[in-house]
């Protein structure tokens, strides 16, 4: 039977806030457990309960490999209560030495490739520890950082690692969180040694100085960073920035001047695969032409083979195009977003996420050698009683052999505490030896040094910042750049060579240009699905659209013309007609091209025409005349020319010819007035052609008085017919004439 419910359990609360209450739950829980690193170990949640578990299971660096399905059970079900996908793909990023610069777990079995292919099952594959893991984790038994209860309250997790080495830094991370992201490169780690030397030697070190140790990024894939000197130096000094990273290649010299440029790294996360397929879908499209051929004949080691032309093609020039139209050259961003001392989300600079990790280094030894001073101090109270004791064994074993509760009377005799009297009453006989006493005593000796040097080192400054030296070039031994796992993998390029490269990718660019000039007919649909057939075609029914779509756009043009678009909110975009998807099939959407936002739409479409003037208006009646040269915008984002208003969209784009402008709207009132009252802007919102009290603006275009204006349906309105609806500019107008198209429009 059902249970009433009480009106108690039934609270009423406004949903708006009911939604941003969860939504802002959702959202911090986002940031702080998945998305965003820590800055002290440089791990998201996830991958620190998976090298925590690791730790337990005892899959050391020298221990046996153990099922990677093992591993993310023991994840999932103590410490990690999400999809055991997810946790495996952490698992198998952890074990790639292509994804990741100084790989944390050592994988047996298929971890994936450059390729793109996906690793085998977890129940095929194996894993353990790496070294690297090891000193990430090393101390955590010596109360160096915290621990908090798992999610169910049955065990505990480190809040932070102790972090032996800078893995942030050093390995990257990347996520994408609610309002927020972070995308941080790999970099070389005995690089990031010495920075951090020289910053424990010198708090007051300047961003720049760092430069002189952290060169750029270093990927585990290699390549070539061709950025320049200053923008890596502002990248790292605000943590925000990008670099731009080149394929390695080299140029083999055959017989009688022929020759192949072999391709030897890619860069940082592109997959082999589709990068071949990208530049062989390029070669069929006839859009490299001086490139004849592409293969694959990499093993182990990446090795992609392009064949030029002929032997007159300059490879240099050949390269350059290819870095201009493939990932071959990619722009790898730096958004040093982490959460600062687990909680705080914020962009770090290098230097303060280099004293991050150093803050963080300096807790753990404080806390480390603390510990130690406790156990030694444990350890000398026992090792006191013993000698206390060892000069009158005799008494000690009558006591025990006759009193019931000898604890007492040990106490007693020699003045021992509780503790020492239970350490000597749990001592195995054997232990009971003369031979014993100056093993004591010498145990009792260097702990009683050390106990000194400890307390000597957490009360001074200058005894810890040594430490700290000793133990970051004690990391940068074992993994910096003498060692075969450090050695720098990606080369800087020096500034002659960014110099070269720039006056070869303008080279580049004018032989991209010079495309083969062929008549196309350019298509687009009701949905924005754009597509250009061969020749100049006039509209068919034989052209197909998706299932619910229809013509809406058709326009002929040449494969050297620009297509510019003009967005309802004000932005125009420019496409370069030869790259534009072929007439198969229904084309590709034209937002794959460029950033066009959901709620916006295509208001007007046409070839671009250098030189020439455009009258653009907006549905609110406003408008101005502008330089089309001047509106081209190459990039996704497109450029904002038209201002407009929430509720406003952008209507009209047309070529100004003539001396007079007429303006029709929703009212179907039409105002003609001289071209000389709209001014000439770069950008703007512009001024009122024509106001309304009700609706807006339909349309507008500009003519010459004395031929006349034509509606849509062709129909021409001479003068004499036009007369009285010339007007001045900003007026309502008048009710478009007698016999005027039922669209109201004016002729295209």
């Amino acid at each position: 039977m059902a249970t009433a419910l009480l009106p108690d359990d039934i609270r009423s609360e406004p949903l708006t806030k009911a939604l941003a209450e969860r939504y802002l739950a959702y959202a911090l829980s986002t940031i702080t457990q998945r998305a965003l690193p820590d800055a002290r170990d440089g791990l998201k949640p996830v991958h620190r309960r998976i090298l925590y578990g690791m730790r337990l299971l005892r899959l050391d660096p020298n221990s046996t490999f153990k099922k990677s399905a093992k591993v993310v059970g023991d994840v999932m079900g103590s410490y990690h209560p999400h999809g055991d996908q997810a946790i495996y793909d952490a698992l198998v990023r952890l074990a790639q030495d292509f994804a990741v610069r100084y790989p944390l777990v050592d994988g047996q079995g298929n971890f994936g490739n450059v390729d793109g292919d996906n690793a085998a099952a977890m129940r095929y594959t194996e894993s353990r520890l790496t070294e690297a893991a090891g000193a990430l984790l090393d101390g955590l038994d010596e109360d160096a950082i915290d621990f908090r209860p798992t999610y169910d309250n049955e065990g505990r997790e480190p809040v932070v690692l102790p972090a032996a080495f800078p893995n942030l830094l050093a390995n990257g991370s990347s996520g994408i969180a609610v309002g927020m992201a972070t995308n941080i490169p790999p970099h070389n780690l005995g690089e990031l040694c010495g920075a951090l030397v020289a910053m424990i030697e010198n708090p007051n070190l300047q961003d720049r100085s760092l430069l002189k140790f952290v060169k750029g990024p270093d990927f585990p894939t290699g390549g070539i960073l061709v950025e320049d000197h200053a923008a890596i130096a502002e990248a790292y000094k605000t943590g925000r920035g990008g670099f731009r990273l080149r394929a390695r290649w080299e140029k083999e010299e055959g017989a009688r001047g022929v020759y192949q440029i072999v391709i030897t790294e890619i860069p940082y996360q592109v997959q082999k695969a589709k990068l071949i397929e990208r530049i062989a879908e390029l070669l069929e499209q006839k859009k490299l032409p001086l490139l004849d051929d592409i293969h694959d004949e990499s093993a182990e080691d990446i090795r992609i083979v392009l064949s030029p032309k002929n032997r007159t093609v300059d490879a240099n020039l050949l390269m350059e195009q290819l870095f201009r139209s493939s990932d071959l050259e990619v722009r790898i961003p730096l958004n040093l977003n982490v959460l600062d001392k687990g909680q705080v989300p914020g962009v770090m600079s290098l230097k303060e996420a280099l004293q991050a990790f150093i803050d963080h280094r300096h807790d753990v030894l404080e806390r480390r050698s603390r510990h130690r001073l406790e156990k030694i101090r444990a350890r000398l109270e026992v090792l006191e009683g013993y000698l206390a004791v060892f000069l009158n064994l005799d008494k000690v074993i009558k006591i025990i052999r006759t009193e019931d509760d000898p604890k007492p009377k040990l106490i007693k005799a020699f003045t021992l505490t509780d503790v020492q009297a239970e350490a000597i009453l749990n001592m195995r006989l054997r232990a009971l030896r003369k031979l014993e006493e100056m093993e004591i005593r010498g145990e009792h000796a260097d702990l009683t040094k050390e106990h000194k040097e400890l307390t000597r080192l957490l009360g001074s400054d200058k005894l810890r910042a040594e430490k700290l030296i000793a133990e970051v070039r004690e990391i940068d031994a074992k993994f910096g750049g003498k060692t075969k796992i450090g050695k720098r993998r990606t080369e800087i390029a020096g500034a002659r060579d960014i110099e070269t490269l720039s006056a070869l990718a303008e080279e580049a660019v004018e032989l991209a240009a010079a495309v083969e000039k062929e008549p196309i007919t350019i298509v687009c649909s009701e949905k924005l699905w754009i597509r250009a057939m061969k020749g100049h075609q006039e509209p068919s029914d034989a052209v197909k659209y998706r299932e619910g779509d229809r013509e809406r756009f058709w326009i002929q043009a040449q494969t050297t013309d620009k297509l510019m678009l003009l967005a309802t909110d004000g932005r125009f975009f420019t496409l370069d007609c030869s790259k534009l998807p072929g007439g198969r099939g229904n084309g590709e959407a034209i937002r794959s091209f460029i950033d066009l936002p959901p709620e916006a739409d295509i208001a007007r479409m046409f070839v671009h025409v250098p030189g020439r003037k455009l009258l653009l208006a907006a549905s609110s009646g406003h408008g101005f005349i502008t330089n089309e040269d001047d509106a081209i915008a190459m990039t996704r984002g497109g450029k904002r020319v038209l201002n407009v208003k929430p509720g406003v969209e952008a209507m009209v784009a047309r070529p100004v010819e003539g001396d007079s402008i007429a303006v029709v709207g929703d009212n179907r009132k039409m105002l003609i007035f001289p071209l000389s009252e709209v001014p000439e802007m770069a950008r703007g919102q512009g001024v009122y052609l024509q106001k309304y009290k009700d609706g807006g603006l339909l349309d507008a275009t500009s003519f010459v008085w004395k031929e006349g204006l034509k509606d849509e349906n062709g129909r021409l309105f001479g003068p004499s017919d036009l007369k009285e609806w010339k007007g001045e500019r900003a007026q309502a107008g008048r009710i478009v004439p007698q016999g005027w198209a039922r669209s109201k429009k004016f002729a295209a």
